[in-house]
């Protein structure tokens, strides 16, 4: 049963990224590609922990906790980016 559901979860979770994938491709303006990304991160997140409970490894845990990290940072970097032409002052 929990093989359906992990299977289920991978699915809705590959889908997500699909659509912010066509949301950065196709977005409005730049702050929607920023939240697009920024929620690609966090599906990504999902994703590793995910296949962690799949393997029953700890190691993809710590994986996400790495792309966390870099995924805020990115996002932060890319804001001031584009509202102030310039991430560091």
């Amino acid at each position: 049963m929990i093989a359906a559901a992990l299977y289920f979860a991978f699915a809705c979770f590959g889908l997500g990224l699909l659509f912010c994938l066509w949301r950065v491709v196709f977005g409005p303006n730049p702050a929607d590609r920023i939240l697009a990304l920024d929620t690609m991160v966090i599906n990504v997140i999902a994703l590793l922990v995910l296949y962690g409970i799949a393997e029953g490894t700890a190691v993809y845990f710590e994986a996400s906790m790495l792309v966390a990290m870099v995924g805020f940072v990115s996002t932060v970097a890319y804001c001031r980016f584009v509202l102030r032409g310039d991430i560091i002052e």
